[in-house]
């Protein structure tokens, strides 16, 4: 049985507690198929917010403090709907998160060829992916924690991905200051199964300028070499001695300009001693506002990728989002995992229950 937990945590210190665990909701605006968009917003004691729509089932908000005490969103994003639209922010990536190579792959015997959008490979899912498409919502409250449960039903045939795959998502916030995210997912069929979240951080503050100065860890001496589209080879080598080497707190810009063919970080990383089981994976810290971020997860890697696309895009309250404007700590199994046997499996079949656990833990310092 093919088991994983996937699960986000934020920890913010420092709040003081005045009201008590919420969840409220309001209109986000309207599709252009005219489906109504919801936004959640998720409220804990110590005034800690998460905002997520049921559009992709997108987190798109989550604001904690710095180490004065003040407040500022630490995601990319948009002041409405339109900016969701065509584009991943915090939204859920699948049913396969990253790349498959020649967008085809081979269950017990039988090929399966899925939509060819970057090239001729697939990425996050396809051309209409879980972050777009419309989630069925409903709050959930008790006296640890509120927040919102998201489910959506992908027909056998979308996008080509043979099953008929039932995804639920649930966001929570509690008075430990934890949003959590997890995802769960059965099928009727033998497919593949990637999800991750596409959220962009800037623990500076969303538009607060790039994240070069932002220290990064990343508990991972390896990585899988990719080809110029970004399908790995097959070989997974050493960091040591490249620029991917953040075995150390280092700045994220010391030697992002040698990575001129992707314009930045765009790699999987091969976390160390990986047994399924929850571990610390990566920290990262803006030294000006003190944020600190620790992520944990039981996933076997992670895409880290800096944003090398922005330009010029005009982002929440007016400001602009440019290249290196955040980073993307995306954990996952390896981009073209149903092509590669030597990768962790990410087949699921009828008799077994997806179920994956990261953490995203935030402090200061």
């Amino acid at each position: 049985m093919r088991a994983k937990y996937m699960i986000f945590i934020l920890i913010i210190w420092g709040s003081a507690a005045s009201a008590e665990l919420n969840v409220g909701t309001k209109s986000f605006g309207k599709t252009p198929d005219g489906d109504a968009v919801t936004l959640y917003t998720l409220t804990n004691s110590n005034k800690v917010i998460a905002g997520v729509i049921d559009y992709g089932a997108t987190l798109v908000s989550i604001r904690v403090p710095d180490k004065n005490g003040e407040v500022d969103d630490v995601l990319l994003g948009f002041d409405n709907l339109e900016g969701y639209l065509n584009r991943n922010f915090g939204g859920v990536t699948g049913r396969f998160a990253n790349r498959i190579g020649g967008a085809k792959f081979t269950i017990d015997g039988v090929e399966h060829k899925v939509t060819p959008n970057a090239g001729g490979n697939h990425i996050h899912g396809g051309r209409k992916g879980f972050s777009k498409v419309m989630w069925k919502g409903r709050k959930i409250q008790t006296d640890k924690e509120a927040g919102v449960r998201l489910t959506y039903l992908s027909k056998d045939g979308e996008e080509g991905y043979p099953g008929n795959l039932k995804v639920t998502v649930t966001y929570t916030l509690n008075d430990d200051n934890e949003v959590k995210i997890n995802y769960q997912a059965t099928t009727d069929k033998p497919t593949v199964l990637n999800l991750t979240n596409h959220a962009y951080f800037n623990l500076a503050g969303a538009g607060n300028g790039d994240v070069r100065s932002h220290l990064m860890q990343i508990f991972a001496k390896r990585y899988t070499v990719a080809d110029k589209a970004l399908i790995p080879t097959g070989e997974i080598a050493t960091v040591k001695n490249t620029p991917l080497d953040f075995t150390k707190l280092t700045p994220i810009g010391l030697r992002i300009d040698e990575l001129a063919r992707t314009r930045g970080y765009d790699h999987n990383y091969v976390f160390d001693n990986w047994d399924g089981s929850l571990a610390l994976r990566v920290r990262a810290c803006d030294p000006k506002s003190g944020r600190v971020m620790e992520v944990l997860t039981t996933e076997p890697g992670m895409q880290l990728y800096t944003a090398n696309h922005l330009k010029s895009l005009k982002g929440r309250d007016g400001k602009e989002y440019n290249r290196h404007y955040a980073f993307c700590v995306e954990t996952q199994h390896a981009p073209d995992s149903p092509n590669k046997p030597g990768f962790p499996s990410v087949v699921l079949r009828p008799d077994e229950k997806f179920d994956s656990t990261t953490i995203f833990r935030f402090s200061v310092r």
